[in-house]
């Protein structure tokens, strides 16, 4: 691994921040949980909100973050489960739209990174539904889908998700791994796993490089209790070459 920069830039972090129990491996140990982001954004480079699934947040919350973060920091958002999960992407236009405008601010601020939409274990493959619902996407608006059933798995969608610019989300978890299919100008990684080896990471830090070859990569580790995803995240970045702010 040598340290340079590929074509694209390699954003990696976790899906969320506002872990106690982080402290002190990776948040120091006095720090103020009001102080989390901006620490957070001074060794990682992104972030996965999951908080926008099931609730609409404020500009004014919007605008914290934004304050809280280096004007080279990028927030991906997951898509709310109206259209998700109780919409089921079923004449959900409404509801997308109304999603993508709340996200704006992030737009404005240059800091949105992709909107990712996970749809629900037992949704099955309906090629017409994915059809209907890419229709309703804004193409200036960075996109990646994530399938959790299997029958999705098969190149008409890849084709769909191709001509959209849409990314395949690519996302691996001790219950389902998704293939390696690369649909979009960009690259959309999740590491789902509680623990990874070190032979692991290895293998991962060597496919975001690969991946970032043909673009942007934007690569989430897990959240939890305890802060293994942020230091597999800070650890990626280091061997990508990433450039960090220094801590402020």
């Amino acid at each position: 691994m040598t340290g340079k920069n590929p074509e694209g830039k390699v954003h990696a972090g976790t899906s969320g921040w506002a872990y106690v129990g982080w402290k002190p491996r990776f948040y120091p140990a006095t720090i103020s949980s009001a102080k989390f982001l901006s620490y957070y954004a001074t060794h990682l480079n992104s972030v996965e909100v999951n908080y926008t699934f099931r609730n609409q947040v404020s500009r004014k919350l919007f605008a914290k973050w934004i304050a809280a973060t280096p004007a080279d920091f990028k927030f991906a958002v997951k898509a709310h489960q109206a259209i998700t999960h109780i919409k089921r992407l079923r004449r959900a236009a409404r509801q997308t739209s109304k999603f993508l405008n709340s996200v704006e601010p992030l737009r404005e601020a240059g800091k949105l990174g992709p909107v990712l939409f996970q749809l629900p274990p037992h949704l099955k493959c309906d090629l017409v539904l994915l059809e209907d619902f890419l229709d309703t996407l804004r193409p200036e608006i960075r996109t990646a889908m994530e399938f959790r059933h299997p029958s999705w798995f098969v190149d008409d969608v890849y084709e769909r998700l191709g001509r959209a610019n849409v990314a395949f989300c690519q996302a691996e978890s001790d219950k389902l791994e998704t293939p390696d299919v690369v649909t979009a100008d960009f690259c959309y990684l999740r590491f789902r796993k509680a623990k990874y080896s070190s032979g692991a990471r290895k293998v991962i830090s060597h496919r975001v490089t690969e991946s970032a070859h043909r673009g942007d990569v934007f690569a989430y580790f897990k959240h939890g209790d305890t802060p293994e995803g942020a230091l597999y995240a800070e650890h990626l970045l280091k061997l990508a070459g990433a450039h960090l702010p220094i801590e402020r």
